[in-house]
């Protein structure tokens, strides 16, 4: 199929390496929430499934000119795949991409499993690796507990530690944000281990099922994140970034994001299961059964087609695509909308303001706000210079 020049072609592959997993977050959008499909998928991806995905990247990329694929190592729980058939994966995956093309790997891992031949297969095949962390002991034993419900910080924690042996492979922490706990303990427990990044991710939530809120009249999530930022802002000694507010930063000066859950740009990524079929965005388990699935495969069908699908075409279609309340917002250049499963209703489907509206405002404007203070202006940054 001829791709549409307006398209804006994917860079980001994810790829469901393993479909299970040896802890049990209750938060999880693969194994508990409304979507149960990983019950039907095989438990790890195929060396002939990797290959055909080597393909279908390879042929994206010649297509649209790319001189670099992302291609994440995702699950469950990935190291589950084991070391032997993760080298095979590895090596199938960038056999296939033509040469000229420079394929960035990464994984993502609860860190439990990591290990120090972990480490060696990474090196080799150059693999820089995210840990999921929600914080200290307490406050990631909340929801990331074992299938025999004890504790696995400790686990996570060894494994954060071998991983900072080898700081050019540690690409950052990933955390659920839990208003349950505190957000500076959380974010200075996660700067101790001095990963380049952190990550804070919003809780699954929809307008069916909202998220949970101590006092709905307050933005407490906005509230919780503006907090962090206030910590992170006050140590400039520290070196990492914080992904969800540098973005604010940036798309508040006109500048794109890296993310796909702020802005209004074209979201760049896509995700492969461990049968071949594809996503466009898997987090849509969360919403209803069978919200993620597009009924395409890399077995038969290209990533060209993918960027087609109906499912995906009003994820190209930015601020028309949403809801008229966001359209006239304006912050909308900023927030984007907020996150597409955070937007959904089965009354309205996805034409709705997210569910952390309100959080988001308040998040933008505190850190417009505060950067202000420190004479930044955004509006001025965005103005190129006559």
């Amino acid at each position: 199929m001829t791709p549409r020049e307006d398209l804006t072609p994917f860079r980001s592959f994810i790829l469901k390496v393993a479909n299970r997993c040896n802890i049990d977050c209750d938060y999880c959008y693969v194994f508990n929430s409304t979507d149960q499909a990983w019950r039907r998928l095989p438990a790890r991806m195929s060396v002939d499934v990797a290959r055909a995905a080597g393909q279908r990247i390879g042929e994206h990329a010649a297509a649209h000119g790319l001189g670099d694929v992302h291609v994440v190592l995702h699950g469950g729980e990935p190291l589950l795949a084991g070391p032997r058939h993760m080298s095979e994966l590895l090596r199938a995956v960038r056999e296939e991409i033509p040469v000229g093309v420079e394929v960035r790997f990464e994984l993502q891992t609860n860190g439990t499993l990591l290990s120090k031949p972990w480490l060696d297969l990474f090196e080799r095949h150059e693999v820089v690796v995210g840990v999921s962390l929600d914080g200290p002991p307490a406050a990631n034993d909340r929801h990331r507990l074992t299938h025999a419900s004890r504790s696995s910080i400790a686990s996570a924690v060894r494994g954060i530690e071998l991983l900072r042996s080898r700081p050019h492979l540690f690409a950052g922490l990933l955390a659920v944000v839990d208003l349950a706990n505190n957000p500076v303990d959380v974010h200075d427990y996660l700067a101790s281990f001095e990963p380049p990044v952190i990550d804070f991710g919003l809780p699954h939530g929809t307008h069916d099922d909202p998220p949970h809120r101590d006092d709905p009249s307050v933005p407490e999530y906005g509230v919780w994140m503006g907090r962090v930022f206030d910590a992170w802002l006050a140590r400039p000694e520290d070196r990492h970034s914080v992904r969800m507010l540098e973005d604010i930063v940036a798309l508040s000066s006109g500048v794109r994001g890296s993310v796909e859950s702020l802005g209004l740009a074209p979201p760049t990524s896509t995700v492969i299961e461990s049968d071949g079929t594809i996503e466009g965005v898997d987090t849509l388990r969360s919403v209803e059964e069978g919200a993620s699935w597009l009924g395409l495969s890399v077995l038969k069908q290209s990533f060209n087609e993918v960027l087609q699908h109906p499912k995906l075409l009003h994820r190209q279609y930015g601020k028309t695509a949403l809801a008229e309340q966001c359209q006239s917002c304006p912050l909308v250049e900023v927030c984007g909308g907020g996150y597409l499963p955070h937007r959904f209703s089965t009354a309205c489907g996805y034409r709705n303001p997210s569910v952390y509206c309100a959080d988001l405002e308040y998040l933008i404007r505190h850190v417009q706000g505060s950067l202000r203070q420190h004479s930044w202006d955004p509006q001025a940054a965005a103005t190129p210079p006559p």
